[in-house]
């Protein structure tokens, strides 16, 4: 009589686990891609450009910190 509860018993509970993780994986797998895109960081060449278009630095300026990143 119990042994023909038993694998219910077990399966039962082990069902209910998998359902469970599988809508914690879904969950977390959605926030992550719908999530805002990493912004690319700048290199110290493209914010130097920045800055020299913008004018806060002269030419001599550009090129001189230009040969200092080593580029």
């Amino acid at each position: 009589m119990f042994h023909d509860y038993g694998l219910w018993m077990m399966a039962g509970p082990l069902f209910w686990i998998i359902v469970i993780g599988l809508i914690v994986w879904a969950v977390v797998t959605r926030s992550r891609r719908t999530g805002v895109p990493p912004v690319p960081e700048e290199s110290p060449l493209d914010i130097l450009k920045k800055r020299y278009a913008r004018g806060e630095i002269t030419r001599e300026q550009f090129e001189q910190m230009k040969k200092d990143l080593g580029y």
